[in-house]
This record gives structure tokens, sequence and C-alpha cells, in this order.
């Protein structure tokens, strides 16, 4: 069985031809868009926006273990374990909720 504890053994999983096609082929069953947020009565979906900082698509869809790859590695590429979620949801699934964007320190008022 495979192990996926180390940032190398995560990167050469998520790198490898299996992950991507199935990736591919739960955003298609998905209908590209964000499970949760479906849940949760919103739509979230991948609008194809393009980053010039990035040079690159914007990340807007992930494809989420349900089960932690980690704990779970007999699930890695289990269909059944892996559901599309936005950027957002899946950082708050992660506990990387980092609030609302930042304040704007400028205060009109006091001007």
């Amino acid at each position: 069985m495979d192990e996926y504890k180390t940032k190398e053994q995560k990167r050469k999983f998520y790198d490898s031809g299996a992950w991507k096609q199935l990736r591919k082929e739960v955003k298609q069953r998905d209908n590209y868009e964000c499970q949760e947020c479906k849940r949760q009565g919103r739509v979230s979906i991948d609008t194809n926006e393009y980053s010039e900082s990035a040079k690159r698509k914007k990340i807007q869809l992930v494809v989420h273990h349900i089960r932690e790859l980690e704990q779970h590695p007999n699930l890695a590429l289990n269909e059944d374990n892996l559901e599309t979620i936005c950027v957002d949801c899946h950082n708050k699934e992660h506990g990387r909720d980092f609030g609302k964007k930042k304040e704007n320190k400028w205060d009109d008022g006091k001007w």
C-alpha cells in the first residue's frame, strides 16, 4: 500500500497521470460545481478566469479527498472518496480559513 505522509510522496501522487485523469473525471461528474456550496444552497463554478500575475488559469475548483489521503491511502484513487469543491471551501475544510478580506486601513472619517 502506498503512503502519502511526506511532502515528496504527496507531490509524486498529485503529479501522477492517474490522479490527473481521475481529477478531470470527477470535475466532469460534478458538473464543474463546488459540491459544498451546492449543499449550502449556493453556486460556485469554474469561470476559467486567467491570472496575469501567475500567468495561468486561476484555480477556483479542486478535487478534495473526503477521507484524507494521509490517513486513508487506500482511498486515494477511489472516485467515491472524491468531490469537487471551491478553493474557499477547501481552505475551510483544512482549517485554512483566513477570514474575510483584509480591512482597508484608510479611514475617510479621520480626514
